[in-house]
């Protein structure tokens, strides 16, 4: 049934809601410094709804005032050898295949710069890349004469800091107004035809398809399909060069370049809008009893006076932990990066603590977030010589 609300990807007005999600954290990746701070976090609500005419998929009770980006926003994925080859990987096929050398870069919502900092090493490339959760000094390199971090987010202000290739990962998703944004980089970029943008976000399709109620958060305004995502940037007088699924199949990577005229090439690998219909039925029936499941699993554990954690204290296990309801069942999280240690989950209040505290602590069973790091994990837990068994989250 139709809702009403506006889709930010084409404007049509037939927008059908298929998921709610009651007083979640409105953030999931700010560290807090006290248990009392984590548990008492700002909560919102998840009204997800797709749109019939597009595919797109978004939060109609999203509300752009209650979401944070600061210094205390902690995301950093490179302490993970698994994602750093990953990344690495992606910024030298990038490199190579646009012919990145002795060229200006843009990141818009660079992070803490990881990615620029690779491709302007990789190329010897000048970047300059946009965050308002930048921390400066966090990435050491011997590029860092060639790069700026600005502080802040990315707006019409920024319109000459323009770049030979524009890089955008992990960022639209968090966007409200998609078009509307996607409409701004149109813009800055101008006549130069030859730029080429590449856009990186989370695949939603894989989500419905896995009903993984865990990978739906507050921030996370914004859901994409190839074909979606495909849509909104020919809309945008976009042509899209390449479109592709990576980090096993969790990611979507879009390669494109302007044009005068918008462009009606579609991409072979572009789903239609009844399949992703299909997909959201899907997720409909489904998700809730996935739900019960890993809430009957956990009180069964909990029942059974075994010890669990979790090893990932990113936005999954936030959005886990917190739909789950989970309190006793789980007393602590663990995470590589060290960024996050001694700080306490925004919403569900478990404290996180590095990987050498499972020797002492001895899980009987280890949940791991993302089935994509569970070999590098238990390669971890074998060098540290604890003995749990691991469970992945799917």
């Amino acid at each position: 049934m139709s809702s009403g609300h506006v889709c930010s990807n084409c404007g049509a007005k037939v927008m059908s809601a298929f998921n709610e999600v009651r007083e979640v954290p409105v953030n999931s990746c700010l560290m807090m410094s006290t248990k009392q701070q984590a548990l008492s976090f700002p909560r919102g609500d998840i009204i997800l709804a797709y749109c019939e005419e597009c595919g797109f998929i978004s939060n109609m009770a999203f509300d752009r005032s209650k979401v944070e980006y600061s210094s205390i926003y902690e995301d950093q994925q490179c302490f993970s050898s698994v994602f750093s080859s990953f990344a690495e990987s992606l910024a030298r096929r990038l490199v190579e295949k646009h012919n990145l050398h002795n060229k200006s870069i843009l990141e818009i919502g660079c992070g803490k710069g990881d990615f620029l900092t690779l491709l302007c090493e990789l190329g010897n490339n000048y970047g300059v890349g946009i965050d308002p959760a930048y921390v400066e000094g966090r990435i050491a390199s011997k590029a860092s004469d060639r790069l700026t971090f600005i502080r802040d987010y990315y707006s019409e202000r920024y319109a000459n800091s323009h770049g030979d290739f524009v890089c955008c990962r992990h960022t639209l998703e968090h966007i409200p107004n998609t078009k509307e944004f996607v409409e701004t980089v149109r813009r800055a970029i101008g006549d130069r035809l030859d730029t080429v943008v590449f856009f990186e976000v989370p695949d939603v399709t894989r989500v419905l398809r896995e009903a993984a109620f865990w990978d739906i958060y507050y921030e996370h305004c914004s859901y994409f399909s190839l074909g979606s995502l495909a849509r909104l940037f020919r809309s945008c007088k976009f042509e899209i060069i390449d479109l592709s699924k990576d980090f096993d199949d969790q990611y979507l990577l879009l390669e494109a370049k302007p044009v005068s005229q918008a462009s009606d090439k579609v991409h072979e690998l572009e789903e239609s809008i009844d399949k992703i219909a299909e997909y959201v039925k899907y997720f409909a029936t489904n998700s809730r009893e996935k739900l019960d499941q890993w809430k009957n699993r956990l009180q069964q554990i909990h029942a059974d006076r075994k010890r669990a954690v979790v090893w990932g204290s990113g936005s999954k296990c936030v959005s886990f932990l917190t739909t789950l309801g989970v309190k006793d069942e789980i007393e602590y999280v663990f995470d590589i990066n060290p960024h996050r240690h001694g700080k306490f989950l925004p919403g569900a209040g478990q404290k996180i603590m590095p990987p050498e505290f499972l020797k002492k602590y001895k899980p009987d069973i280890t949940i791991v977030m993302n089935p994509i790091y569970r070999n590098e994990i238990e390669q971890m837990l074998d060098d540290m010589e604890v003995t749990t068994e691991t469970i992945t989250v799917e």
